[in-house]
């Protein structure tokens, strides 16, 4: 999927050679009516329509963040490289859930919701995570009133409904709805996380150029946001520091394009070089939100302006592979196979049914890449928040290692004289692909843990190359590197094949 994305929109920059697709912001006649017809799932609340004492709690909340210093760049993959992201960020959310990104799994610090007592690092760590999940509560109720206008509007074939709502625009209810419809709209507003952003564009030395309508300097290029429940919403509160009244200038007739001193969200329908972008411009505590299927079917940037800007991203995370809960199920899963000796500690499997033996060496790899190893690739940054995931990553890493224990059984029957040709191969035809990966893999993540652009990352945010240890340790009944015994499998396999 991404390298089409990538074939796209190279043959989208050919297609283009030098000339700049046309964009509208709100100085342009048609802007209005453009967002309407073209992007009526786009809704834009001003920050005067938004309660003054939550916009004084949230921006306090941010403030309180960043001086505890809990904001960090994510080291990501694209197309097989490693990229530092010019914002930062944090994951605010439901205790125990991960949020997946550019092939990098973000832990929630966790907001304290009713039933869990969270601890924190600071006190005001903690109070910010309230404040946040107070945001939340407030969003989810404007989302689920904007999906309701929404609904309205479609079955009335009207555009009565205005997309962008100032502090003055009466909000009435819209209507009934019947009891599903009701759920369906409260599911796709039941945010879970929230990604928090932070950028001053000051300390950048170098951001990329918006490179289809000239729209200039992005802080975030053009996307569509990952692993989201489908059709489900995403509302953002946005607050750049500093804005005063000269920043006022949308209405400059002298300015060409957005005014590259404020920042804005760029909007255009994917893949579609007929119909102009939007540039919305972003005042201090202005919301959006992105309902029903605009995030499929649009793709949108973050414009960088002068200021330093925070960002509140909230979503409903797609977290049936995501969680805590998810991944301990999943270990016990694998584990139900072993017997351990009472009297010797010695692992044994109850089964070596080749289907069996895959599901679980597919599980292992699970918790080593898709958890541990993207935990700890991560550094000690959660560290700074919370200690809420110390526990439950010691723990698995006491299960991983339980599965350690399992695959070297499943090598000592192979291995074993008098194991049947077919039996043996059927093993190995289970297990080689996992564990394949799982060599590949490892060098993978060992060389990104020692690559040049994770040295210059701070003490407690380099990467640590985690499970790891060395040929000689006698508490591991494995290597570290699995060359050799791949190759000794491989060879087996071949040795039993007519």
């Amino acid at each position: 999927m991404k390298l089409l994305m990538y074939t796209r929109k190279l043959r989208l920059l050919e297609e283009l050679e030098d000339t700049w697709l046309p964009y509208l912001t709100p100085k342009d006649d048609e802007f209005y009516q453009q967002w309407q017809l073209k992007y009526p799932k786009l809704i834009l609340r001003e920050a005067g329509s938004v309660p003054e004492e939550l916009h004084k709690e949230v921006q306090e909340a941010f403030l309180t963040l960043h001086k505890h210093g809990c904001f960090f760049r994510d080291l990501v993959r694209i197309q097989g490289k490693d990229l530092l992201t010019p914002v930062s960020r944090i994951l605010i959310g439901n205790p125990g859930y991960t949020y997946k990104y550019l092939n990098t799994r973000l832990f929630t610090v966790p907001w304290p919701m009713k039933g869990t007592s969270p601890k924190y690092d600071e006190p005001d760590i903690g109070a910010a995570c309230q404040t946040f999940l107070k945001l939340n509560d407030y969003l989810q109720t404007e989302t689920v009133q904007a999906l309701e206008e929404l609904a309205c509007k479609e079955k009335a074939n009207i555009d009565a409904v205005p997309v962008c709502i100032g502090p003055d625009f009466p909000r009435v209810g819209m209507g009934s709805f019947d009891g599903q419809d009701e759920l369906d709209m409260k599911n796709r507003a039941a945010y879970n996380v929230t990604l928090l952003n932070f950028m001053d564009p000051q300390k950048m030395p170098y951001l990329k150029e918006e490179p289809y309508f000239g729209m200039g300097k992005m802080a975030v290029s053009w996307h569509h946001d990952e692993n989201l429940v489908e059709r489900s919403a995403v509302a953002v509160y946005s607050y750049s520091c500093e804005e005063g009244p000269e920043e006022e200038s949308e209405d400059d007739p002298q300015l060409e394009g957005r005014d590259p001193d404020i920042w804005h969200v760029g909007f255009k329908i994917s893949w579609d070089i007929e119909t102009p972008g939007l540039a919305v411009p972003l005042h201090q505590g202005d919301c959006y939100f992105m309902l029903d299927d605009l995030n499929a079917t649009h793709q949108h940037c973050v414009l960088a302006g002068l200021p330093p800007r925070f960002s509140s991203t909230h979503r409903v995370a797609e977290c049936s592979a995501g969680t805590l809960d998810y991944i301990l199920q999943r270990c016990q899963l694998a584990l139900q196979n072993v017997r351990i000796e009472a009297d010797s500690g010695d692992v044994s499997l109850k089964s070596f049914e080749p289907a069996v033996l895959k599901q679980g060496e597919e599980i292992h790899n699970e918790v080593e890449f898709e958890w541990l190893r993207q935990y700890w690739f991560q550094g000690n940054r959660y560290r700074k928040c919370t200690d809420w995931w110390c526990q439950p990553m010691a723990q698995l890493e006491e299960l991983w290692k339980k599965m350690e224990g399992v695959t070297n059984a499943v090598l000592c029957e192979v291995r074993r004289e008098g194991v049947p040709v077919e039996q043996r191969n059927e093993i190995l035809t289970a297990i080689l692909a996992s564990l394949t990966t799982r060599q590949n893999l490892r060098r993978e993540w060992h060389a990104r843990c020692q690559s040049q652009i994770a040295r210059t990352l701070p003490v407690d945010q380099k990467p640590e190359c985690r499970p790891y240890w060395e040929k000689d340790d006698p508490s591991m009944p494995l290597p570290f590197d699995l060359t050799d015994i791949v190759s000794e499998l491989r060879g087996l396999l071949l040795e039993g094949k007519p």
